[in-house]
């Protein structure tokens, strides 16, 4: 597992996949280990994945400033691991919270990026809403799975602002296309790959200026794959393509059931879309 050292010291880790051009990705969680990524439904046999556990979490070593796992300050780590990959441009491919610190990076650095791939990314760095009714919508098409009554009523109360820790775990197959063994192993797996602490540090006040990277992304004429899941709770698509809309050169794909991990519910149709757009 190669391990390199960023502006602070601090000593990262990332895992190697596959062969081919680089791909650079980015974990969510925020702050999750990127080892539930995998090799992204098999996207590792068409490009080389370098994906990154970023500081405290996976094989990489606790800062000793915790202020550092501000999103906008894990961007000079990114551009770390890209100098010490020695690539003037890298591909850049970011998940759910991800996403955020791919757009940061996308801000800060666009001459470094020659394509951009969002995989159902969170909107906090671009201030996109994300309503309850459209939550609720997102919702409904699961209507007539078995589980979906005790799900509902626990996304009613999260909505409702009345959230306990067991709305949260009940919402939980909202996240998958298919709640079926493969996906309840995922979540499962995810048990400890969260550091806490850096999560409640990522999002802080300082961390985005949604009005900021907005105006940079509106700058940036590189090609960009936002990629939304159908049924995806998390980013449902009528965000999704408002967040779109802010690249000038976009290609907004809807994966049919799909939802958070779109790379679980249909490997072979996620692969095609990305290896196509990634070239």
């Amino acid at each position: 597992m190669p391990i390199f050292s960023t502006h602070d010291g601090t000593k990262l880790a990332y895992h190697v996949a596959g062969n081919g051009a680089p791909v650079v990705c980015l974990p969510g969680g925020p702050m999750q280990a990127s080892a539930y990524l995998g090799d992204l439904g098999g996207l590792s046999a068409h490009r080389q994945l370098i994906t990154l556990d970023l500081r405290g979490t996976g094989e990489s070593a606790v800062p000793q400033d915790t202020a550092s796992y501000r999103c906008d300050r894990l961007v000079d780590d990114v551009e770390a691991l890209r100098e010490h990959l020695g690539l003037d441009r890298i591909d850049l491919l970011g998940h759910s919270a991800g996403a955020n610190l791919a757009a940061l990076y996308v801000g800060r650095h666009p001459q470094h990026v020659a394509r951009l791939a969002l995989i159902t990314p969170s909107v906090m760095a671009v201030g996109v809403p994300v309503t309850g009714d459209v939550r609720r919508e997102t919702a409904l098409l699961r209507k007539d799975e078995p589980w979906f009554p005790a799900a509902f009523a626990a996304l009613e109360a999260i909505v409702a602002g009345k959230a306990t820790e067991a709305s949260w775990q009940a919402i939980a197959p909202f996240c998958y296309g298919r709640w079926d063994e493969a996906a309840q192993a995922h979540l499962a797996a995810e048990e400890g790959q969260t550091n806490a602490g850096a999560a409640a540090v990522f999002g802080a006040e300082g961390a985005f200026d949604p009005d900021a990277t907005r105006a940079a992304l509106a700058r940036f004429g590189s090609p960009v794959l936002l990629l939304a899941g159908e049924v995806d709770l998390n980013s449902p698509p009528p965000a999704m393509a408002e967040f779109a809309g802010l690249f000038p050169n976009a290609e907004f794909v809807v994966q049919s059931g799909a939802g958070h991990f779109p790379w679980l519910d249909d490997p072979d149709r996620f692969t095609a879309t990305v290896a196509a757009f990634l070239g």
